[in-house]
């Protein structure tokens, strides 16, 4: 189903939007101070938000649902509404850290191990050297203690990602953003040790394919059991179509 340029995969609303246009809009609401999340969505978030309907109804009212996984878009021509791009979570992030060195935004960074995080934003700095870092912080303390919540909202940040793992991450924002004047929130899973080094992107060639997830799985066999979801995803979007 598709409503207000939404395609609903099993009651998840993806918005129905291509990099570039995404990335103008944030970078306009940025701009202007106007507080933005988004959540980057794969078939493990979508079926999590099938078993969860107070984390579904979270990710739903997120100002951006984005398709972060073939997975998604193979979904929606399932459901013969297509999304027009998958527009992966690091990809967007790193669009934003690029966009932030040119327009001299502040960001923060919460999330990994002490020695990743740290590695991490070393790497970044290299990489955008007219980005402003507002700070970071692991992702092992209590990050929904109040006192540290209202340390990083006091930094104003403009760009905010979390890298706590998903539902945490998501529940992280909500249930934070409205301490803060402004900000981009955007939960980022491991993006933070791909910019350490601790984990490779899979090459150009494997994302080219829509065999990301192979490569992560060859690379990392422990996410095995994380990988059944795929084909459970799958299934339950083509008894969906069918049974509409």
């Amino acid at each position: 189903m598709i409503e207000n340029n939404k395609v609903s995969i099993l009651n998840m609303n993806f918005d129905s939007i291509r990099a570039k246009e995404l990335l103008n809009i944030i970078s306009e609401r940025v701009n202007h101070a106007e507080k933005t999340f988004v959540v980057t969505a794969n078939p493990e978030i979508v079926m999590h938000g099938r078993n969860d309907e107070t984390y579904l109804n979270l990710v739903n009212r997120a100002n951006f649902v984005i398709a972060d996984g073939y997975g998604v878009i193979l979904g929606s021509k399932m459901i013969q509404n297509e999304l027009p791009e998958r527009i992966a979570g690091f990809d967007l992030m790193n669009s934003l850290l690029e966009k932030g060195n040119q327009e001299g935004w502040s960001v923060y960074f919460l999330g990994a191990k002490e020695e990743v995080i740290s590695e991490a934003v070393h790497n970044i700095k290299v990489a955008f050297p007219s980005l402003k870092i507002a700070g970071w912080h692991n992702g092992y303390t209590d990050v929904n203690e109040e006192g540290f919540v209202e340390e990083i909202a006091s930094k104003k940040p403009d760009l905010v990602f979390v890298g706590i793992g998903f539902p945490k991450q998501e529940y992280w924002i909500s249930t934070h953003m409205s301490r803060f004047e402004k900000g981009f929130f955007m939960g980022v899973g491991g993006s933070l040790d791909v910019w350490a080094g601790v984990v490779k992107r899979a090459p150009m060639i494997w994302q080219n394919l829509h065999v990301e997830w192979l490569y992560r799985l060859i690379k990392q066999p422990k996410r095995w059991k994380r990988m059944l979801v795929i084909p459970d995803f799958v299934l339950k979007v083509m008894k969906e179509r069918l049974r509409k």
